[in-house]
């Protein structure tokens, strides 16, 4: 298990840790790759929006991972894109501390957080991504004729969690 690490709400200052963090949930391998790509830079550009909400996992005072929702319209989307009042979750931890529990506790945080401001969650996952397991076990669900191919060239596709049933 990790040392002990806290998980707090994201500030605007943190920015720059949402950068990074997003740079790994992308799979690039650098931030300038991350910060030159039209599709990333909506994932983090201008943080603090209305509908912006965040957590962060700091460990000896150190961020080490970070999970985040926004919102979007159906004019400027995410990849996982499903309505204009769900907001879409991007999350990341740094490679070693991964399986440490970090992401576990990051997204049960951000949905607590989300409770009650959002009706559901999105995500979008590549389908050979091991966090997929976190997802199924958090409640997430595949969306019916989501699947894609991604920028990459393998599988994605949408997941949701819903806060309330239909």
């Amino acid at each position: 298990m990790a040392d002990n690490f806290i998980v707090r709400t994201a500030i605007l200052e943190d920015e720059p840790v949402l950068w990074t963090m997003l740079m790994y949930a992308a799979h690039e391998i650098s931030l300038d790759m991350v910060k030159s790509n039209p599709d990333l830079i909506r994932y983090v550009g201008g943080w603090g929006r209305a509908g912006d909400l965040g957590v962060v996992a700091e460990q000896r005072g150190l961020a080490v991972g970070a999970a985040w929702v926004r919102s979007w319209s159906n004019d400027d989307r995410g990849y996982g894109y499903v309505a204009g009042n769900v907001p879409e979750l991007a999350i990341a931890v740094i490679p070693e501390r991964r399986g440490q529990g970090i992401g576990t506790s990051l997204l049960k945080k951000l949905l607590a957080l989300a409770s009650g401001q959002f009706p559901a969650i999105s995500l979008s996952i590549r389908a050979d991504n091991p966090a997929l397991r976190l997802y199924q076990r958090m409640g997430f669900v595949p969306v019916t004729g989501s699947e894609v191919i991604n920028r990459e060239g393998g599988r994605s596709f949408t997941m949701i969690y819903r806060f309330t049933a239909e």
